[in-house]
């Protein structure tokens, strides 16, 4: 019904705070990154060009080149960037002096000569990965530097792993996905990869059991080919997860679309279950959304798979909901009951705030308990979900965009960020929602005095003999 579909996003205003903006890197974030694997590159080019006198080559691939990277769900986590590397000699893998694995070693080590007494650079993981090399860098993000044999001649490409050569041809699938969509309908579908990979990123928190960006990439453009791309975002996604839903079910083996040989999904026998498992919530979640009749509760509902990444409307007086349930399940009018909040500051305990379903300005560095007021109000079945949503400016530069914040009647909290960010307070009934509330918090750094100022002079010199 695309109730919730300004909320995904808005051709519009490109500021609006919608799911796209909030997954999505801001200028300052890409050009750090443009900035920095230009520089390895061109590095990786001239120093591995030296050691092994063959030409080399490096092509930019995986989400930045499919332009579908999205933001690290926290502050604690990483963008991914894949640069490849390419050296090139005429015939197959074998045919020149190294292996895979001793290739591979020649890219670690030079990353290790690259990164020696470099500021920027957090670490590099030894021993290197599978398939490739990784450099982390302060900035919170990684490269990932998979190495390749390139054939000029037949155009043919083969990855060098730890186990061995492998097949896969990374330029060739980039092809065939920009030569499957027309440019407007090519935007619409990357809109979908980004929500599915940002859904990936909130419910696996590592990289184990967590599908890859591929398969993800792969699983969403093939899906779109077989629906209507002129819905609305939200429509659009949850079509998108129902052919994902059906054709995941039947065979777990997802072809490369340029090599059938090629199985995308890499998932082990537990983790596909997983993955079958939490698809089927999000599917689940998507058609009850898509069922709502109200646009804020249909954005509640999409919150439980996008979490804080989803943003909320303007909640007005608050009630998504003007009625509640009794022990009987009939329907009772209910009086949303209001939140409490108090602040108080770190550095000076004698610094208080205080305020009702909303408060600020506050400093920085503050303790913000929020508590339901009443809650007799409140049927006895009756549920508390808690959601920090940070606004943008310092928050969204540094990727802490918000968490859930766990369930009761109570929470604390921190400010850490100028600008006005948001807890947002959900309230269900045998996981029916009855209302909502959004507690705005206003953060400006003003000058605190400390807790024990000097005396002046003439007060320590007051009594002296």
């Amino acid at each position: 019904m695309g109730l919730a579909s300004s909320f995904f996003y808005s051709s519009n205003d490109s500021e609006k705070q919608t799911l796209y903006r909030r997954v999505t890197p801001t200028e300052a974030q890409l050009d750090a990154q443009t900035t920095r694997w230009n520089e390895l590159a061109e590095y990786l080019l001239a120093d591995l060009r030296y050691t092994t006198g063959y030409p080399i080559r490096s092509w930019l691939q995986g989400s930045y080149k499919f332009r579908t990277q999205v933001r690290p769900p926290s502050k604690f986590g990483e963008f991914d960037i894949d640069l490849g590397i390419y050296f090139e000699w005429e015939g197959t893998p074998d045919a020149a002096g190294y292996d895979a694995s001793s290739l591979q070693g020649l890219v670690q080590d030079c990353l290790d000569r690259y990164a020696d007494g470099r500021a920027d650079i957090k670490s590099i993981v030894r021993p290197p990965k599978k398939r490739c090399c990784r450099i982390h860098y302060k900035d919170n993000f990684h490269i990932d530097v998979p190495c390749y044999h390139l054939d000029p001649k037949r155009d043919h490409r083969s990855l060098a792993t730890l186990d061995g050569w492998e097949r896969s041809d990374p330029k060739a699938l980039y092809i065939w996905f920009r030569d499957s969509f027309e440019e407007a309908d090519r935007a619409k579908v990357r809109r979908q990869i980004k929500y599915l990979k940002a859904w990936a990123a909130l419910k696996w928190k590592t990289d184990a059991g967590r599908p890859s960006s591929v398969l993800l990439t792969v699983l969403v453009a093939e899906a779109a080919k077989k629906v209507s791309l002129s819905q609305p975002d939200d429509d659009l996604l949850t079509a998108i997860l129902n052919e994902i839903q059906s054709r995941v079910d039947t065979n777990p083996v997802i072809s490369n679309p340029k090599d059938k040989a090629e199985n995308l999904n890499r998932l082990d026998y537990a983790q596909n279950l997983d993955f079958l498992e939490h698809l089927s919530k999000f599917q689940k979640v998507a058609q009850r959304a898509h069922n709502a009749t109200e646009e804020t509760e249909a954005a509640v509902i999409w919150a439980e798979a996008f979490e804080h990444c989803f943003p909320m409307p303007e909640l007005g007086e608050n009630l998504i909901t003007e009625q509640g349930m009794n022990k009987s399940g009939a329907l009772v009018p209910i009086t949303l009951p209001d939140i409490h909040v108090t602040a108080v500051n770190k550095a000076n305990t004698n610094l208080h705030y205080t305020g009702t379903n909303r408060i600020g300005p506050i400093p920085r560095n503050c303790t913000i308990t929020f508590t339901v007021k009443e809650s007799w109000r409140l049927p006895l079945s009756a549920t508390v979900e808690w959601i920090v949503r940070n606004g943008e400016g310092e928050a969204e530069a540094e990727n802490d965009l918000g968490h859930s914040s766990g369930m009761g009647t109570t929470k604390t909290e921190t400010s850490a960020y100028n600008g006005t960010h948001f807890m947002d307070v959900i309230f269900r009934v045998n996981e029916k929602i009855i209302g909502a509330r959004r507690v705005a918090v206003t953060v400006l750094d003003v000058p605190i005095p400390k807790r024990n100022p000097p005396r002046p002079q003439y007060v320590r010199l007051n009594g002296r003999r």
